[in-house]
């Protein structure tokens, strides 16, 4: 039997090293000092050394720039074989570890994958939510990755759900699974399919999967999901542009076990307490709030004419709702992470652009004390070479912050290409990796790859995430769909 990977039962057995991790995030407080300083407009020489570029240990190819010491392996490309004989889905999104185990005394690590696609072809999966066919059939879903001590050799790929549309994030559940999230809310039951907008939840075991929706988590464009283990409560990211909602569901069955979510629950959004549809569009590092929670009376609602200022056209029934109560709203929610009773959101459009318009910005991080519900802006990009859109985010079991980038790339000492940016204790950011993906006729040839020829280095980085013992960092390229295991000597600064 797998065993699930559970980030509190993980900060109980490593001890001393998990209590070493969280006064670092709590360090994040001591950057007050620091706000008057250039935190958020360029990075800072990163603790691991400068970045250069690095062959890919599956390939030789020159796929990413790293640190000296560290070593990486692709595995799982676009249109690679799965161990059905299909090909692996495109747009590889958000991901975690789900499970650890040893099978024929050999340990594995399982991973669930996100697949944002739209029209597509079906992943033949034993999950599937809307089987409409072509010529609209629904390209979303998920795989999951059995990864063996090597990645460059032993990694199986399985689907585990079809049906879905644009599978963005979600997130990790302590009880061992994965919450895959649709961003969009299309209604496709004109043309013989259903409604979607949903979470579904996928098992370490492809065939644990059923395809069916957890209404009561709400139908709005979807981004991640992070669970409080302590309480069974699951909050939920909105990436819908001025018009996003933070979310919480609260499950009636607080049990923490496969299915217990489809059992029902309330669906909440957070509102600023005091303040009636606050606005979080464009916040300054250091910033507080006290949150609140208001009830949506109806998770399944479809969308409707809400048309603020700054964001014309419909919106979601779920936020219009929240937005009658007085809920706060986001730019555009993003990735979002439980690490030590805190949950770091990210915001990727937050701040201003050139013509001062809030929520138009690059990007900001909050920090979510569930203790105390006080909302803290850990982070604001006020120039892209300091972070350019973060999206996905993820803690390492140390405590260190690692932000996805996703804003096309920018030109730095490096190059051209999206990053990885680490987030210090001082609000500031350094690059821990950057896309260096170039690739021609002959190196895929070469590398007896599917994918087309061309320039990738402004694809977006997405579903970064670390193996329980800290020691491999999972992380995705979307375009051509690639993911790579990352080692390193981690400890020798703040991942």
């Amino acid at each position: 039997m797998p065993v699930p990977f559970s980030p509190s039962r993980r900060t109980i057995l490593r001890g001393g090293a998990a209590a070493a991790a969280i006064p670092f995030v709590g360090a994040l407080r001591a950057f007050s000092e620091r706000l008057g300083s250039d935190a958020g407009v360029a990075p800072v020489a990163g603790p691991y050394g400068p970045i250069q570029p690095a062959k890919d240990e599956s390939t030789g190819l020159e796929l990413l720039q790293l640190p000296r010491g560290f070593r990486y392996a692709s595995f799982s490309w676009t249109g690679d074989p799965m161990a059905n004989g299909d090909p692996v889905p495109p747009r590889h999104d958000g991901m975690a570890v789900v499970a650890s185990r040893r099978r024929r005394g050999v340990s594995e690590l399982v991973l669930v994958r996100n697949h944002e696609v739209g029209s597509g072809a079906l992943i033949r999966a034993p999950g599937i939510y809307d089987a409409l066919g072509a010529p609209s059939a629904l390209g979303g879903g998920t795989t999951n990755l059995v990864v063996g001590p090597d990645p460059a050799r032993g990694v199986t790929t399985l689907p585990s759900l079809g049906g879905t549309l644009i599978n963005c994030a979600g997130g990790p559940t302590p009880w061992g699974t994965w919450l895959t999230c649709e961003e969009t809310t299309a209604d496709l039951r004109s043309s013989g399919g259903k409604k979607h907008g949903y979470v579904f939840e996928v098992g370490a075991e492809p065939d644990a999967s059923a395809g069916v929706p957890l209404v009561g988590m709400g139908r709005f464009v979807h981004e991640a999901v992070a669970v409080d283990p302590a309480s069974g409560i699951v909050y939920q990211t909105q990436d819908d542009l001025n018009r996003s909602a933070l979310y919480r569901y609260v499950p009636d069955d607080d049990s923490g076990r496969p299915g217990s979510l489809a059992r029902g629950g309330r669906l909440q959004a957070a509102r600023v307490k005091g303040v009636d549809n606050a606005s979080l569009l464009a916040p300054a590092l250091g910033e507080e709030h006290d949150v609140g929670w208001v009830d949506i009376a109806d998770p399944d609602a479809d969308p409707g004419d809400g048309s603020l200022p700054d964001a014309p056209g419909p919106a979601a029934g779920p936020f219009l709702q929240a937005w009658a109560a007085g809920a706060l709203r986001m730019s555009r929610g993003e990735g979002i992470w439980y690490f030590g009773g805190k949950l770091f959101v990210v915001d990727t459009s937050a701040g201003v652009d050139g013509e001062g318009r809030p929520g138009f910005g690059t990007g900001a991080v909050w920090e979510l004390d569930l203790a105390t519900m006080r909302m803290r802006a850990i982070f604001v990009s006020s120039d892209p070479l300091a972070g350019n859109h973060p999206d996905n985010v993820t803690v390492s079991p140390r405590g260190g912050i690692l932000l996805c980038e996703d804003g096309g790339g920018v030109e730095d000492d490096f190059g051209f290409g999206n990053r990885l940016m680490g987030l210090l204790p001082s609000g500031e950011t350094f690059v821990l990796a950057k896309n260096d993906i170039t690739l021609g006729q002959a190196d895929l040839a070469a590398a007896g790859k599917a994918v087309e020829p061309g320039d990738y280095r402004g694809a977006e980085f997405c579903g970064a995430c670390f193996d329980p013992a800290g020691e491999v960092l999972f992380v995705n390229v979307q375009t051509p769909g690639i993911t790579v295991a990352i080692r390193g000597p981690w400890a020798r600064g703040t991942l």
